[in-house]
């Protein structure tokens, strides 16, 4: 005896195997589209640009106030990268007490670095890095743990 079309019921295994094809490849492009990882990098690059962009405001501010000249009691900004740090090393640059409180109630610092902190003028360590141009002045802040967009660097 036939049965017709109608009088069937379940589904047959072809076309469970196709559902299933299908949510598998939804399920990774949604997942590849809403990468978590990602989009928490890009969150914390973000940070990062805002805060170098904090930071050169300081800097301009007290270049402003001083007539060009950046005013610190830890000299002159160095002309290779010296990493922003209250800790003393020839390649580090004590900044936090020429930015903070008068340009700064507090200099932000890398979001996700190791060790990066501000506590006070005295213990902090920021985890990016200055330098001034010896030829034009200029000056450059970088993020070195930039994750997604490389450089994270800010040049005035």
């Amino acid at each position: 005896m036939f049965i017709s079309m109608k009088q069937r019921k379940g589904f047959t295994l072809i076309e469970i195997l196709i559902v299933i094809g299908l949510i598998a490849v939804l399920a990774g492009v949604l997942i590849v589209a809403l990468n978590p990882a990602r989009q928490f990098a890009q969150a914390r690059d973000a940070q990062r640009w805002n805060n170098i962009d904090t930071i050169m405001s300081a800097v301009i501010a007290n270049l402003t106030d001083n007539r060009g000249t950046f005013t610190c009691a830890a000299g002159v900004i160095p002309t290779t990268a010296a990493k922003m740090t209250s800790t003393a090393g020839a390649t580090n640059y004590n900044i936090g007490p020429c930015l903070s409180p008068t340009y700064a109630v507090s200099v932000p610092f890398d979001p996700s670095a190791a060790g990066a902190h501000w506590t006070s003028t005295t213990d902090y360590d920021l985890n990016y890095t200055i330098a001034r141009d010896a030829t034009t002045g200029r000056i450059t802040i970088d993020a070195p743990g930039a994750e997604i967009t490389r450089p994270i660097n800010m040049t005035r």
